[in-house]
């Protein structure tokens, strides 16, 4: 045989073998927010079945901080091979890019999209003995009281941020921004008054809300969420056109073979298209998805344009 042709085909079936091989050691999950974030609660909801999926263990790696910039920082930098994931939202691979004006990485081009895992809608809660029991009562209060709101965030630039800085926008109302690591911190302020009002994320504010510690004023989405059906729109219950949507998915370092990508994709994917994961997921306020990579590259670039206007048109600047 030519000995150019025994190399390739040499070089082919190692390269295969690889492929096929893979994973061979436990992959690690970074979530780029603290534990009992929303990303958080996401990302181990599917961590568990994941690892059966790869029949490799999946560390999940809390990494928060800098609005996400830390924790995908991380994930840029890692080695092309599929043993580094994040779960990231809209905020991570969409909007920060457009928040800071220097960037570690560039976010258009460092990852490799894998799948969107779901879409999910904020929700506006104060504490319970707020005297604003309605969207309207809060503008109200917050017109006759300038600078006496505080609302609470998971960072600047993301969703939770952005949704109350539309709605801070729109209103013309005074709010000081109060940026925690993780909801569950603001969740102890927002109930022991220090803090007003939070845009927070169905999973972590629902059980809350059921248990009456947090008070819903209204969801961010266009529709009413079934989950909480009897709770009007941001839009419906005071605000017309206000109207703004989070999402998440996984992806991993850009360069890693597509071979890997595609792997875990299915894995993901199946993950996603089992009931009582869907059930699962929908009971955290996240409707599934499970995209093609493809497709997820396109809601990430559709989704960085959309956010660019919306951050310019504010004037928001995380540095």
């Amino acid at each position: 045989m030519n000995r150019h042709l025994l190399g390739a085909v040499v070089f082919g079936c190692a390269f295969i073998a690889t492929a096929a091989e893979y994973p061979l050691r436990p992959i690690r999950l970074v979530v780029p927010f603290g534990p009992g974030s929303i990303t958080d609660v996401l990302a181990r909801t599917v961590s568990v079945r994941l690892a059966d999926a790869m029949a490799q263990q999946i560390v999940v790696d809390n990494r928060p901080g800098a609005g996400g910039l830390i924790g995908s920082d991380l994930v840029a930098k890692a080695q092309p091979d599929g043993y580094t994931l994040m779960l990231g939202g809209a905020s991570t691979f969409s909007i920060n890019q457009s928040l800071y004006s220097s960037m570690p990485y560039d976010s258009a081009t460092a990852f490799a999209p894998i799948t969107q895992m779901s879409t999910n809608s904020n929700v506006l809660i104060v504490n319970p003995s707020f005297p604003a029991k309605s969207v309207k009562e809060l503008i109200a209060y917050g017109k006759a009281n300038p600078g006496k709101l505080n609302y609470a965030s998971t960072g600047a630039g993301g969703s939770i941020h952005l949704s109350a800085e539309m709605f801070k926008s729109m209103t013309g109302i005074d709010m000081v921004h109060i940026a925690y690591k993780a909801s569950p911190l603001a969740h102890i302020d927002i109930m022991g008054g220090q803090v007003q009002l939070m845009f927070d994320g169905m999973p972590t504010a629902l059980p809350l809300i059921k248990a009456g510690k947090l008070r819903a004023l209204g969801v961010t989405s266009a529709q009413r969420s079934q989950l909480l059906p009897e709770l009007p729109t941001v839009a419906e219950a005071g605000l017309p056109g206000y109207a703004a949507v989070n999402w998440f998915g996984f992806a991993t370092t850009a360069g890693t073979p597509r071979e890997r990508v595609d792997k875990l994709n299915a894995g993901i994917v199946r993950i996603l298209n089992q009931p009582e994961v869907k059930e699962r997921l929908l009971a955290l306020g996240a409707e599934p998805v499970g995209s093609r990579p493809d497709e997820f590259a396109r809601l990430i670039k559709s989704e960085a344009a959309r956010w660019g206007q919306i951050v310019k048109a504010l004037g928001l600047k995380a540095d």
